[in-house]
């Protein structure tokens, strides 16, 4: 059997679906609101995450939408104009996301090697960032049978091993009885809510729930996607509340907030445990190479994710026919190697532009959950339709309560995402004095571009006849 039609088992979809949505580089930005992440972390998953894993769960097993994800579904149901709109910012708010997952492999690289300026001087950042980026992104040329394998170290090893670990240390730590670096009172579990910039950190949660429908662009590729992709989602949802929610506190209670470094957060969290308990510096060096693993991963599976979705769109003569070309591992090369340029177009803009780490790494993450936000408002209003005007559609998987609770379920997503895009414009107060206006002023531009591309691009193409069905 050639190599690009062999079967994804139920745990080689599951590590990869969770190598896109599980990050461990997230859990400092948590630990920036101490414990209102338990407040916040909820609140996202059962109003937002679980709401997006449903709805992506029946569009996806629907009958004959199983290629193209996003695409496909939007499309079906609002027309390809907008199908196209939802899986370019898909596509597109990766190349963003991209530069987020790299500061965190660069400052656990720069820890792990003593080498605090390839974290610091921007030059060396940016060098960095592009190396392992396009090392990643050639890696996967390889095609979904070398994903599923870099997704399964990267996610057992990588990510739910170090996480586990660190919320063992913690749990010793706190037994003992050391100090903590936050409070347990009862005033200390909700945001103040007068404050418009302490809810601006909510959009960090959103992110990190962000991706579970990405995955449906290989769905074709799974054994028994009917009942195979529900039970991977299930699992997907309960597992990364718990492991987001206890490796956000473990920082909280060990790091003081004017010490947290966003992109070595977690980093520091092990060194202050492990030297607690008498491990010595090589031991956390081993450590930050073995979690960039789990970043490797995730950013391996998202270089061909929603590519491939993308390439449906090719197919359909959306995008220049090179775009449709694939390499005998059915990757789209050329749409993969587009992205990369962007990528490296977005690495020289938000480290050499950002004036800061933590300034940065905010821009970056605002800029994708902004991007990405508008994909998911398409995605449930295409739920929403649907439910209400194509019920007659066979589909492996429902969202059980009839009609009334699945319209429900696609609103309280669909509200949630509206307050969250607004949030996002709302400069955080972790990126510094007097940094507001940049701040705003880089997130707003690059979204008004980023928002006429995907039409512009429809608009051309349309033009010329390209109207083939889907």
């Amino acid at each position: 059997m050639d190599r690009s039609t062999k079967k994804l088992s139920l745990m080689s979809f599951f590590a990869i679906t969770a190598s896109m949505v599980m990050t461990v580089y997230e859990y400092p930005t948590f630990a920036t609101s101490k414990m209102n992440l338990v407040f916040y972390l909820l609140v996202g998953g059962f109003l937002w995450f679980i709401p997006v894993a449903l709805c992506s769960a029946e569009m996806a097993t629907v009958k004959g939408w199983e290629k193209g994800g996003l695409y496909t579904w939007v499309s079906k149901t609002l027309g390809r104009k907008w199908g196209f709109a939802a899986i370019f910012f898909q596509w597109f708010q990766i190349t963003v996301g991209f530069i987020t997952m790299i500061y965190f492999i660069i400052g656990a690289l720069s820890y792990a090697l003593n080498w605090p300026a390839l974290n610091t001087n921007v030059w060396l950042k940016l060098i960095g960032t592009l190396v392992i980026f396009w090392l990643i992104t050639i890696s996967q040329f390889a095609g979904t049978k070398n994903t599923a394998k870099i997704a399964k170290l990267g996610f057992f090893v990588g990510i739910l091993a170090t996480g586990i670990l660190l919320f063992v240390l913690s749990i010793l730590y706190i037994m003992q009885g050391n100090p903590v670096k936050v409070s347990f009172g009862a005033d200390a579990w909700l945001p103040d809510f007068t404050k418009v910039n302490t809810l601006v950190v909510f959009v960090s949660f959103i992110l990190a729930y962000a991706g579970v429908e990405s995955s449906a662009s290989h769905v074709k590729d799974m054994e028994n996607p009917g009942k195979n992709y529900p039970k991977a989602i299930l699992i997907l949802v309960i597992s990364t509340i718990i492991l987001d929610t206890l490796g956000g506190a473990t920082v909280a209670a060990t790091i003081p907030q004017d010490q947290l470094s966003l992109d070595t957060g977690v980093i520091q969290a092990y060194s202050y445990l492990i030297h607690h308990f008498g491990g010595g510096a090589v031991l956390i060096r081993i450590i930050a190479v073995i979690i960039c693993l789990g970043v490797v991963a995730e950013i391996a599976t998202w270089v061909v994710g929603p590519s491939t979705a993308m390439l449906e769109a090719a197919k359909n003569g959306l995008l220049p026919k090179q775009m449709a070309k694939v390499n005998k591992y059915n990757v789209p090369t050329n749409i993969v190697l587009i992205q990369g340029i962007i990528v490296s177009i977005w690495a020289v803009v938000l480290t050499l532009g950002g004036g800061g780490a933590n300034l940065s790494f905010f821009v970056a993450m605002a800029l994708t959950v902004c991007i990405y936000l508008v994909a998911y408002v398409l995605l449930f209003i295409s739920y929403i339709k649907l439910v209400k005007e194509k019920e007659d559609l066979a589909r492996s998987y429902q969202i059980p309560g009839g009609k009334k609770v699945k319209i429900g379920v696609a609103i309280i997503g669909l509200l949630v995402s509206v307050f969250a895009f607004f949030i996002s414009f709302f400069p955080p107060n972790d990126i510094g004095y007097g940094k507001g206006g940049t701040y705003l002023a880089i997130l707003i531009i690059s979204w008004l571009i980023i928002l006429v591309i995907p039409f512009g691009i429809y608009k051309t193409f349309d033009e010329k006849g390209n109207n083939r069905k889907i």
